[in-house]
């Protein structure tokens, strides 16, 4: 019995409906605009691709720490002793850096709204991840057993791998199970396909001479030579953008008559800039930060970028923090007050203007000394006391000092000395 055999018997589904899935899943579905679409076609859209490129390259730059709270509460300190430190911020697995890992993730995750990396630990007590390795996520799926208990099946190689939830590193996007992310690409499958179908409009419009066709006008019937000898010539020397102004000879009276159509009036510029801002819109990214620049200005730049940060990276962010917390660390580690954190401040590193603002205020009023400033910097302490103080603007006097002059400022109403 074949691969395909045993797929449908184990999953009770016939096998002109199990090829049917396996075409869907290699070519696309169907689409009412013409164009098959899946996750991995909806690429060759350049907008999808611009999308997915920004959140991916943007999402794999920052950093990704690990935390310890202080017994007293009140603090914390990073703890690059533990051993996800180094999985999380420089190799997660032997074969890949943290950057590349974390744009593979984002690209999972923008279009099938799901990935996945199978949980390596090691044998000792403490259970600690020694390695996360992304597998593809369309050949994972997420099943239930007899007793209704969760777990993996992974078909590597023609054959399935079961493994459980806590050796499986899931993160999922919106979901109406809670188990399964929703796919990007599934749900607006009409709209990419919309995009794909224009583009391959727009490039046989120019492969075809840029024009649509026309229409050969004879006085009289043609011969049947005549009509294969005009055939043949305007199929080869008409066709194409190299051959669009060649000339061919018709015979026994024949004209050519060209059916022009421009895009402009078939509102094909304004179409596609309409799919342009729903693609967009889909994956949440700034039209600006993809090279749509028809309704950006200076001022609505700077607050979409804002926006960017918390209304599209934010929610990716937390979802795999939480998950982070959850499969990576032990309860132990947990309960020991560690955590996983990444540092959204890393995006200022590329406005220097913003990021000296916002630490000269943290400066000024007594939430940063010299010597953390430089340590942000890649600087070495000052070596000074004063580098590791921490100051206000002197009009600023604490909660306290307020509080003990006030018995003197009331001995001075009272006809008392004031101090």
């Amino acid at each position: 019995m074949g691969l395909l055999s045993r797929i449908a018997v184990k999953n009770i589904i016939s096998l002109g409906e199990l090829d049917r899935l396996m075409d869907e899943a290699f070519h696309g579905t169907p689409t009412t605009a013409g164009v098959r679409v899946n996750e991995s076609t909806a690429m060759k859209l350049i907008e999808v691709q611009k999308c997915v490129r920004v959140r991916a390259e943007t999402r794999g730059c920052l950093p990704v720490s690990i935390y310890k709270r202080r017994k007293d509460g009140k603090g914390r300190d990073e703890a690059k002793d533990h051993s996800l430190y180094e999985i999380l911020n420089v190799a997660p697995n032997s074969e890949m850096d943290s950057q590349t890992f974390y744009e593979r993730m984002e690209i999972y995750f923008s279009l099938w709204g799901n990935d996945v990396s199978i949980i390596t630990r090691n044998t000792s007590r403490n259970k600690n991840v020694t390695e996360l390795y992304p597998v593809p996520w369309y050949n994972m799926r997420v099943k239930r057993d007899d007793n209704q208990k969760l777990y993996y099946e992974y078909w590597d190689r023609g054959k399935p791998e079961i493994f459980p939830p806590e050796k499986v590193f899931h993160v999922k996007g919106m979901s109406f199970d809670g188990l399964v992310g929703i796919s990007t690409i599934g749900m607006a499958r009409e709209a990419v396909g919309q995009g794909l179908a224009m583009a391959e409009f727009a490039n046989r419009f120019f492969g075809q001479g840029m024009n649509f066709g026309g229409i050969l006008e004879a006085p009289n019937a043609l011969s049947p030579v005549a009509r294969e000898n005009m055939r043949l010539a305007a199929k080869e020397m008409g066709a194409g953008l190299a051959n669009s102004w060649e000339p061919f000879l018709l015979e026994e009276g024949t004209k050519w008559n060209r059916i022009p159509m421009s895009f402009v009036d078939a509102q094909f510029l304004e179409m596609m800039n309409l799919n342009k801002e729903d693609i967009d819109g889909l994956f949440r990214v700034p039209p600006h930060m993809v090279a749509n620049l028809r309704e950006s200005t200076n001022n609505n730049i700077e607050h979409q970028g804002l926006e960017f940060v918390m209304y599209s990276l934010l929610p990716i962010i937390t979802r795999f923090e939480r998950m982070a917390n959850w499969r990576l660390l032990t309860p132990q580690d947990r309960a020991a007050g560690y955590y996983v954190k990444v540092n959204v401040d890393a995006l200022l590193r590329g406005d220097a203007a913003s990021r000296a603002a916002y630490l000269n205020t943290k400066r000024q009023n007594g939430a940063l000394n010299a010597d953390e400033w430089r340590a942000l910097d890649d600087e070495n302490p000052t070596g000074t006391p004063g580098g590791g103080a921490y100051l206000v603007n002197g009009a600023m006097i604490s909660l306290e000092t307020a509080a003990a002059q006030q018995p003197r400022q009331t001995q001075a109403k009272d006809g008392g000395e004031n101090i």
